[in-house]
């Protein structure tokens, strides 16, 4: 998730007694980007399809319409997902505690992670129920479908619309765009199925509707799952090449050798490094930390630079210089 907009980052220089001890830690942080408050756009969301929920619940009963109330099943899983994302976004911006030493930014890789998984388990609920409606198959009232679906087109379009500005930046912000466009879609094709089965009178289009509903949420769930679970394991963020950071960090002047490199998500908006940085002929400047830390968050979208200057070059000096050290 490489971010548009540039930052500019100060540092703090932490010096020891013993101002060559390998065991100095500098550290340089830039500031962190507010993300944009999407509260309104949540709430919004939120609203909407609740309505839209209950409406499609109604007319699938009252229409006897699998496929509305499979899209409904989905739709709900969404307003639960918004729920976690907005939640998330708000206490993403809680100070940092005693026990909480990075505040609870984590929280918005929680939501994602969350959101996924239910996503996941309505899609299985829908695929069952398909499955058992193809040897019961039930009258479907096309033109109710029709019409509440409709609905569901032009409620799924105006919700993505809110996220739209959001949706490189914020993994949750993405995930709920990506659903309202799915939903968009998946409404469309209940329509059309609705058009179907009110001129040729097929039942069974109602349950392959569904079925093919399910493919959809499948695989538009299958990158936030693949992202967020990335995220939650520390995994170095999309958008992010180690090795390119690495080569940066190697040939900054004076700098011999780089380990103990780690890159991490602190939330779905935040990224994070560590590493020790082997400069044998002594500490630089107090300028040294501020540049990195502004070139790293610039280049690579890091903005929390933790860094150990070591002068020793001897092989072994540190314990965490070998690359399966952790």
């Amino acid at each position: 998730m490489i971010q548009e907009r540039r930052h500019t980052g100060h540092d703090h220089d932490h010096d020891h007694p013993h101002e060559h001890s390998q065991r100095d830690h500098h550290h340089a942080m830039g500031h962190a980007h507010t993300p944009k408050d999407f509260g309104r756009a949540f709430l919004l969301g939120i609203v909407l399809n609740t309505g839209f929920v209950i409406a499609e619940v109604v007319y699938g009963i009252l229409g006897n319409s699998l496929a509305l109330l499979a899209d409904a099943g989905h739709n709900l899983s969404d307003v639960l997902g918004l729920l976690l994302a907005w939640g998330a976004s708000v206490l993403v911006k809680r100070a940092p505690t005693q026990r909480y030493t990075y505040g609870l930014r984590s929280t918005s890789i929680l939501a994602a992670l969350g959101n996924a998984g239910l996503l996941l388990l309505v899609t299985g609920g829908i695929a069952w129920e398909a499955i058992l409606r193809f040897d019961e198959p039930n009258a479907v009232v096309g033109q109710t479908v029709i019409i509440v679906a409709a609905f569901g087109v032009a409620i799924n379009l105006g919700s993505a619309v809110l996220f739209m500005t959001g949706r490189k930046e914020d993994l949750n912000v993405r995930g709920a765009f990506l659903h309202m466009m799915g939903d968009a879609i998946i409404s469309l094709g209940v329509v059309i199925a609705g058009f179907a089965i009110f001129y040729t009178g097929w039942q069974w289009l109602d349950p392959v509707v569904s079925l093919i509903i399910a493919v959809l949420i499948l695989a538009g769930t299958w990158g936030l799952l693949r992202d967020s679970v990335n995220l939650a394991l520390h995994g170095v963020p999309q958008g992010i090449d180690i090795e390119r950071v690495r080569t940066y960090l190697k040939t900054l002047e004076g700098v011999s050798e780089v380990h103990d490199l780690h890159v991490w998500a602190m939330s779905t908006t935040e990224n994070a490094l560590t590493a020790h940085l082997i400069m044998p002929r002594g500490y630089p400047d107090a300028s040294f930390l501020g540049m990195v830390s502004d070139a790293l968050q610039e280049r690579f979208d890091i903005h929390h630079v933790t860094i150990q200057i070591e002068t020793d070059d001897t092989p072994n000096a540190c314990k965490l210089a070998p690359a399966e050290v952790v």
